[in-house]
């Protein structure tokens, strides 16, 4: 017992620096290679300015090292970010200066390397993401603020302080912050502790520090996001999705052009508008914890290859110095043009009128990279092949691999003008629920998808599709819905059209039925000849697919189809087995053409009729016997 209280009194005596520093070692040992280490650390010093003795790295560098364009303005964020990481596990220090051990905690928590010293903690860093990027003040202001060093004393000795008087760190390019502001109440504790930080204490026995260190932290539920901040960051983040590792963001250089920016900004703005814009001025960490997990799950991944370019070093190309030192001792030879790498494969084989590489990058947030970047083949696109079912069937049937469909309109008025619109109205339920929500569009144009995970065909009683489907929308809200486990009537194909889940057609009318097409609570059909579509969303849900997760309303778009794609995913074996499908089906049709009479010409007729393969089928076969 002695021996614990002892143990206890040297946590509270061990200052926060200290325990950072311990923790930087930990980290540099147990969560890199030591030739990472040693890349890292050449990084560092190549580039690190100095002043009163200390080294560390500015705003400019950081940005200029990673290659972020000036064009997206998320410079200044990431800094804001790695200042708040530096300062990991003790809140209270942020913004730090990026010392070379700052900058290794924030290498270790952006690459998710944390979990050899951190095992104990939930391998998560959303919550850390999210306190790096919020303000933790109503007015909104776009800068931390460091407690003063006697605000910093105070805590360890356990003692009450104001963090009025905290005074603003002079973080270059960012406007003067206002003061903390301090919670009324602190419902909802639970809330504010970080798993990471938490567990980060618990491998250095420092636990007790938590509690003191937090009270210079402001609850997280008073913290906020703001709207622009978060605009330029998933513009960012749509740009380094399709990132490998080691891959330098300049190879990118064409999606941040002046032409190609408002591309970026309008998906950017499809994904900021799913978090509720309209009723809020900044991203409370309530709304921030739903919407990523159910809809936006691999949003940060891009960070992980970005910050792992601080592990190679071009001054440690060991490569390089091999084709140096063998070239200086090899006899004087005729000079043979150096042979410059292959040039990459393209993220897509080609655009199509709704996939571009930035709804590539945003299908990336929740649906795997891997699956996607340089493994999508364009099956079926409407404006080249016709807008048939006859179509889709010849080109698409024989992938035999997960594909994405992809579908585009623009929104029906109320009132149904022409007769085709009216056509298709009468098969619809007479009531219906309101438009969904415009976002920043005033176009009325909407972009919907489904992700099937097995290969396509004809449904006749049973529908197909497995536990992996998804539906999703992608402009002008971003949203996902997942599959139901008990109900799976996720996607039929019949000469009704196509439809996402909604029942499977009825054969022929039942009398006392409704004769209008069943929709189900969240479901998406395309009508037989692809002209008009309707995406049915009930929030009460219960169908095959579960309802938004932060749309708590009903709604219902009627949409007058402008393009339709589906695209395959997979490599050149799925192709080549597509192809080898295609060749078979050509040498079945040419045998079957090639069929020849003998010189018993009744007797071959009387064969064929037999078979079915000619002569009148609807005839009633007599007995035999």
């Amino acid at each position: 017992m002695g021996q614990g209280q002892s143990e206890e009194q040297g946590a509270h005596n061990v200052s926060t620096e200290e325990l950072s520093h311990q923790l930087a070692l930990r980290f540099a040992r147990k969560c890199f290679t030591p030739l990472e280490t040693t890349h890292f650390k050449d990084i560092f010093r190549t580039l690190a300015d100095e002043q009163d003795g200390i080294r560390y790295w500015k705003e400019e560098t950081l940005c200029r090292f990673l290659v972020i364009p000036d064009s997206l303005g998320a410079g200044p964020l990431v800094h804001q970010m790695a200042t708040y990481l530096g300062a990991f596990p003790f809140p209270s220090l942020a913004p730090s200066i990026l010392t070379v051990e700052a900058l290794l905690k924030v290498v270790v928590i952006m690459t998710e390397r944390y979990g050899k010293v951190l095992k104990n903690g939930k391998a998560d860093r959303k919550k850390l993401l999210f306190r790096s990027l919020a303000v933790f003040d109503r007015r909104m202001s776009s800068v931390y603020e460091k407690p003063s060093a006697e605000v910093l004393d105070s805590l360890r000795e356990g003692k009450e302080e104001s963090t009025e008087s905290a005074v603003a760190s002079p973080i270059q390019n960012h406007p003067a912050g206002f003061s903390v502001d301090q919670p009324s109440n602190d419902i909802e504790e639970e809330e504010d502790d970080d798993e990471l930080a938490l567990a980060a204490l618990d491998s250095l026995d420092a636990i007790e520090v938590f509690k003191y260190d937090q009270r210079a932290d402001t609850k997280i539920h008073h913290a906020q996001i703001p709207i622009d901040n978060f605009r330029r960051l998933l513009m960012l983040l749509l740009v380094i999705a399709p990132l490998d590792a080691q891959e330098s963001l300049s190879s990118h250089a064409h999606r941040f052009t002046e032409k190609r920016v408002p591309g970026l900004q309008r998906v950017a703005d499809s994904i900021l508008w799913s978090f509720t814009p309209e009723q809020n001025a900044g991203i409370f960490y309530e709304s921030f914890n739903t919407i990523i997990p159910a809809s936006l799950p691999y949003l940060f991944d891009g960070l992980n290859p970005l910050f792992e370019h601080f592990l190679f070093s071009k001054n440690l190309d060991l490569s390089r110095h091999r084709r140096k030192s063998s070239a200086s001792k090899s006899p004087i030879s005729p000079t043979v043009p150096a042979v410059s790498d292959p040039p990459a494969e393209p993220l897509l084989p080609r655009e199509g009128e709704i996939l571009d590489l930035n709804v590539l990058s945003q299908l990336a947030f929740f649906l795997k990279g891997s699956s996607l970047f340089r493994r999508l083949r364009p099956l079926y696109m409407g404006g080249d092949a016709g807008f048939s079912m006859g179509s889709i069937e010849q080109k698409v049937f024989n992938w035999r691999a997960p594909s994405i469909l992809l579908v585009s309109g623009v929104r029906l008025p109320a009132g149904a003008d022409g007769a085709r619109e009216r056509a298709f109205s009468d098969t619809l339920p007479t009531k219906r629920f309101a438009d969904s929500s415009s976002g920043n569009d005033s176009s009325g144009r909407v972009v919907y998808g489904a992700y099937l995970d097995v290969p396509w065909k004809h449904t006749y009683k049973e529908a197909i599709g497995g536990q992996q489907c998804l539906l999703f929308q992608l402009y002008p809200v971003h949203d996902v819905f997942k599959p139901s486990t008990i109900n799976q009537e996720y996607v039929t194909f019949t000469k009704s059209g196509i439809s996402f889940g909604n029942p499977p057609p009825r054969t022929r009318p039942i009398s006392g039925l409704d004769a209008h097409v069943q929709l189900g609570p969240v479901s998406l059909l395309l009508d037989e000849a692809l002209e008009f579509g309707v995406f049915n969303h009930d929030s009460t849900g219960g169908g095959s697919f579960h309802p938004s997760q932060t749309r708590k309303a009903e709604w219902q778009d009627r949409f007058e189809i402008e393009s339709l794609e589906i695209w395959g995913c997979g490599g050149d074996e799925e192709a080549e087995k597509q192809r080898a499908a295609w060749a078979f089906e050509e040498r079945e049709a040419a045998a079957r053409k090639s069929i020849r009479m003998g010189k018993d010409v009744e007797s071959d007729r009387a064969l064929l009729e037999m078979a079915g393969l000619i002569g009148n089928h609807n005839a009633s076969g007599g007995s035999m016997g």
